[in-house]
């Protein structure tokens, strides 16, 4: 027999504090963040509090584009079930009464029950693509310019063909959750036994953990400094606590306009340092030094 207190419990209505105010219940069930009976769980609650938090990240980059009446435009790679995109839409986008929100995704499933989500909720603004992160950027059903570009555990090198994406559409700010960065721990791992013999800093990677977080850790660095030579301002910064998830680096680039040569040096210079430049340099968009200024 169940607790008194418990059963009580049970009954009562749900506690929905946690919420912001006027948000859609009905969007938070059909993402399985309330349950059927309109409750919180451990789970969800972890959900909404990573989106949160990275709300409160975007939101003041929406309100500066919204100036003077600006229809902001927001692209969200890797989109998954638009957890974000629909949070951002219910929060800000819905009151706003413009702008648009298009969620790239490669799995189809996830593409087609977003746009029948959009659809129920009268979520008009809202656009679903089945692309790749690189074929998004020359696709047609996207404008020429987005002003916000979204990444959140694109894996691998879809993170690097996001940047790519908000370079090319001259996006005024970047926000990158990067995830399974793997092709710069392949290429440290052939060359190990050469830079074993070269350097004293190759037992950095002599392990093959070691080797693995060495190359996340080299690769979100480059990212950076790409950014920065492109004329980003950049913030580097916990998405949540590391209780709720390893994969916790967010990365947070405002357009400045002010290409930094020190930048691009140092791109260059890491790249060589590690033996990276043949396979890595292309991707980074090396410029001669002096185009950079």
């Amino acid at each position: 027999m169940k607790p008194a207190h418990k059963a009580a419990a049970k009954g009562a209505a749900p506690d929905l504090s946690e919420l912001r105010p006027g948000q859609s219940l009905e969007l938070l069930r059909e993402l399985h963040i309330l349950t059927r009976e309109g409750r919180l769980n451990q789970d969800s609650r972890r959900k909404l509090k990573q989106v949160y938090h990275l709300f409160q990240f975007i939101e003041p980059l929406l309100q500066e584009l919204s100036q003077d009446g600006h229809a902001p435009t927001l692209a969200d790679h890797g989109a998954g079930k638009s957890y974000l995109g629909f949070i951002l839409y219910d929060l800000y986008f819905k009151a706003l009464g413009r702008g648009h929100i298009y969620g790239i995704e490669t799995r189809a499933e996830l593409v087609d029950k977003s746009r029948a989500l959009a659809q129920r909720l009268g979520f008009g603004r809202m656009s679903f693509l089945n692309l790749s992160v690189a074929a998004s950027t020359g696709a047609a059903e996207l404008p020429e310019r987005i002003d916000i570009v979204t990444a959140l555990h694109a894996c691998d090198t879809a993170t690097d063909d996001a940047i790519a994406f908000g370079l090319q559409k001259q996006a005024r700010a970047m926000v990158i959750v990067p995830c399974c960065q793997a092709e710069v721990a392949a290429c440290l791992r052939q060359g190990k036994a050469l830079q074993l013999a070269r350097t004293p800093l190759a037992e950095l990677w002599r392990h093959p953990l070691h080797t693995r977080e060495l190359g996340s850790q080299i690769t979100n660095v480059l990212r950076c400094l790409h950014l920065e030579a492109s004329g980003y301002q950049v913030t580097v910064t916990e998405l949540v606590g590391w209780e709720h998830s390893m994969k916790n680096e967010l990365i947070i680039a405002r357009y400045t306009g002010q290409k930094k040569r020190s930048a691009a040096e140092r791109l260059r210079a890491i790249l060589a340092e590690f033996g990276l430049e043949q396979a890595l340099g292309a991707r980074f968009g090396l410029e001669p030094v002096s185009a950079v200024v």
